[in-house]
């Protein structure tokens, strides 16, 4: 359960709190309607409200094989994500954020999911950015396209269709998806069907993004952001299923007549404190982007840390480099994502470390390191609540070890089941 911490929450929202990227630049007419948007989404005035997100990484090897390394070239490309709020508008946001040079956006589209990589006839709708169909995203830069009316309800399904008609290099992409994006050669954007659509992957690329707007409700900012590791992240759950514990949240607050958007930011790997070639930007360096500055965010909730301490206990070459870190480096990291999210006016909540007990983090010193720093999240207060995983999940026999319920089978990341343990471990009335 989560347990009450603070009564009080700094705000000191500064009026720059949602610009996309520091020296961001895009010309013509989306320069100016940009820049307008992001003063707006600065204030309590946004007129978005983030209903699904991914977390941006470097092009890797990654997990299972995918396209990010070689990129694409006159291709397009079909991405189907699940939304937790509902809307009569939808835009996209796009992430060339490790990109080299600008991507080429040759045309996009918009749809409601029909199955696999179909649409449902009737809905797709044509993006524009600036008010052109074409785009062009700079290296290291995030765009986001103009309004698209569509209408969508929370948890459902969303296709967006990107044509690359030229050669990107090496693309920005979101590791594992657990989710299927699909490939076709041409241009494919305004089909319905998907027979096109021959390739398929478990990543997402160059798609941050998802946004909803209503004209008969106003936005509120109460969207929660899960922060973390591949725990956050999902691995292990079933792929196309939305068994992930963000999932798993979203459902039950809508169950609970309380529904609000979760928002997913984990990233396989990562760590608190070192940034990592496969494994993303350390925390510290990616909150703000990746969880902070989405429009409509009130709450983050941060579970990290396993793998700062446990990368070094076990010799495998991808884990490397791996410092031995101890448990006040990794509190005073988790310290400065507490200070970040407070300057931004966003409640922070803290978890503890599940169990790794049996999986290849496993070893005395991390053990004695996980049992300290989750003292501190129960103890402290310095969170505004903490959510406690680690007796959630844990084995009643032998509280080291993840209760074979909910283990995948790697000690290390729950099943579907565990997953939605952790979604029923929180206090609603604290998020």
């Amino acid at each position: 359960m989560i347990s009450r911490a603070r009564t009080t929450l700094a705000v000191t929202a500064t009026a720059a709190a949602l610009a996309l990227t520091a020296g961001l630049a895009v010309t013509g007419a989306q320069a100016s309607s940009g820049h307008d948007e992001q003063r707006k989404e600065a204030g309590q005035g946004s007129s978005w409200t983030a209903a699904w997100a991914s977390a941006p990484q470097r092009p890797s090897i990654g997990f299972k094989p995918n396209w990010s390394e070689a990129g694409f070239d006159g291709q397009t490309l079909r991405q189907v994500v699940r939304v937790t709020e509902g809307g009569d508008r939808a835009r996209i946001r796009l992430s060339n954020a490790y990109g080299t040079s600008p991507l080429r956006i040759a045309g996009a589209t918009v749809a409601r999911t029909a199955k696999g990589a179909s649409v449902e006839p009737g809905s797709v709708r044509r993006l524009t950015f600036g008010g052109k169909e074409s785009a062009s995203v700079p290296a290291g830069g995030e765009l986001s396209s103009d309004r698209a009316d569509l209408d969508l309800d929370a948890f459902e399904s969303v296709t967006v269709t990107l044509h690359l008609s030229g050669t990107t290099g090496p693309a920005t992409f979101h590791a594992q998806s657990f989710a299927t994006s699909y490939r076709a050669d041409g241009n494919h954007t305004a089909d319905t069907g998907g027979r096109a659509f021959g390739e398929s992957t478990e990543s997402w690329y160059y798609l941050s993004g998802v946004d909803v707007g209503s004209s008969r409700t106003a936005p509120k900012r109460d969207g929660v952001v899960l922060f973390g590791d591949s725990i956050t992240d999902g691995f292990a759950s079933s792929t196309d299923r939305n068994r992930r514990w963000s999932d798993a949240l979203a459902e039950r607050l809508d169950k609970a007549g309380k529904p609000r958007p979760v928002l997913n930011a984990g990233i396989g790997g990562n760590l608190v404190l070192n940034d990592s070639a496969w494994f993303g930007e350390k925390a510290t360096n990616r909150l703000s982007r990746d969880a902070l500055d989405l429009p409509g965010v009130g709450t983050v909730v941060v579970l990290e840390g396993l793998n700062d301490i446990g990368f070094s206990e076990t010799d495998k070459p991808t884990y490397k480099p791996a410092p031995v870190v101890s448990a006040r480096e990794l509190i005073n990291g988790h310290r400065k994502l507490i200070r970040e999210a407070r300057a931004k006016g966003v409640r922070v909540v803290g978890a503890t470390l599940l169990p790794l007990g049996g999986s290849d983090h496993y070893g005395k010193r991390a053990a004695a390191v996980s049992d300290a720093f989750n003292r501190w999240v129960r103890t402290s207060g310095e969170y505004d609540a903490y959510v406690d995983f680690d007796k959630a999940l844990a084995d009643p026999q032998d509280p080291e070890r993840i209760a074979p319920a909910y283990d995948s089978g790697d000690h290390l990341h729950p099943n579907d089941a565990g997953y939605r343990a952790m979604a029923d471990a929180v206090d609603l009335e604290t998020l």
